[in-house]
């Protein structure tokens, strides 16, 4: 695949290793090449051809005159005071994204973004005030977890990636669900799924489609209400695809053995904290194997709500409890940064770019 650019050169960062073994192979280069390329790239994080040390000089330029390897650029890193770093990341057509590191959650986490912009509108969420932009490539997925394991010196250590910054991963399925593989190789970082979590608004042919997947990453849905008519004011796609739909495929899909699926719930001061709406969840996440996670929502300008009192969240939370829920309720990580959920924002120039909802479950 070539990068937005339009390069004529393959991009290494957008191959899987199988795809690389054959572009090696038509160009005849021994295919265990690949995996030596897979491993400076991923492991080491090495972006530079000419450093790839244990590949002949010659081959090295035959790999430089033929290959192009595009890495998302830092142009951005503020620090909060409690760890958590927010990175923004220039792409080879100069789109800024934004991606966070939120250390000990209780592992080491990186949230990062599936799409520039986001097509979903949720009120809550500053993304969607500026739509979709474009799909990010898998390289460019992929490459932001390359860049941020090295830029914290995590690239030999085990973390924990969320897909929960800009855009809707479902609705870039397929780039998603590559750049995830890519990640997952064994010559490469060699992400377990069990360290993966996608967070999905329930696209459902997308949520279908993921529940046949051999890479089966943890899933969390966005619910944020308990009646159709108030959550497709929150989250419009739910006029396409409603609650009873959503959690129809919920409880069709398949979990392992003490797996639940996170159902997000962002809570807005007197719009859906009430005891009844907690007790409606309740009711709605009857069959389903599930535990909820409650966040309270991070104010920032140009949202129209306002958050809860710790009394609200916490009476909402008890109600599930009580009802032998599982529940947790979301502590605000990098606020001093504007790196919590609902406060990023990335300006680039003229051009802005709305670094969203990050939308949840930093954990």
């Amino acid at each position: 695949m070539t990068h937005p650019q339009g390069d004529r050169h393959p991009d290494l960062a957008e191959l899987e290793l199988h795809e690389l073994e054959t572009a090696l192979e038509a160009r005849g280069v021994e295919r265990f090449r690949a995996r030596q390329l897979y491993r400076w790239i991923y492991r080491r994080g090495v972006t530079d051809i000419t450093r790839m040390t244990d590949l002949g000089r010659t081959l090295r330029d035959t790999l430089t005159a033929e290959f192009v390897l595009s890495t998302p650029r830092i142009i951005g890193d503020d620090r909060s005071a409690d760890g958590t770093r927010k990175f923004v990341l220039e792409l080879v057509d100069r789109q800024p994204i934004e991606a966070v590191f939120i250390p000990d959650t209780p592992a080491m986490t990186f949230c990062i973004s599936t799409q520039v912009g986001c097509a979903m509108s949720c009120s809550f969420c500053l993304t969607g005030r500026m739509g979709l932009v474009r799909n990010l490539t898998a390289g460019e997925i992929a490459g932001q977890v390359r860049v941020l394991a090295a830029a914290t010196e995590l690239l030999d250590h085990p973390f924990n990636i969320v897909l929960m910054g800009m855009g809707e991963p479902l609705h870039n399925y397929d780039q998603t669900m590559k750049a995830l593989r890519m990640l997952h190789g064994e010559h490469g970082l060699a992400v377990s799924p069990r360290r993966v979590t996608l967070s999905t608004v329930g696209i459902v042919p997308g949520l279908e489609r993921l529940a046949r997947e051999p890479f089966m990453p943890n899933l969390a849905v966005s619910l944020h209400a308990t009646t159709d008519a108030q959550r497709s004011a929150l989250v419009p796609p739910n006029r396409k695809y409603p609650l009873a739909a959503i959690l129809e495929v919920c409880r069709r899909f398949p979990l392992k053995k003490r797996s639940r699926i996170t159902f997000e719930y962002v809570l807005l001061d007197g719009v859906n904290d009430t005891p009844e709406d907690a007790r409606r969840l309740v009711k709605l996440l009857a069959a389903v194997k599930a535990k909820v996670n409650l966040i309270p929502l991070n104010p920032a300008p140009g949202i129209p709500f306002e958050r809860p009192s710790d009394e609200r969240v916490e009476r909402f939370a008890q109600i599930l409890a009580d009802r032998h829920i599982t529940v947790s309720v979301r502590k605000s990580r990098g606020r001093d940064i504007r790196a919590a959920c609902g406060q990023l924002i990335v300006e680039g120039g003229a051009r802005k770019s709305a670094a969203q909802q990050m939308a949840l479950l930093m954990r």
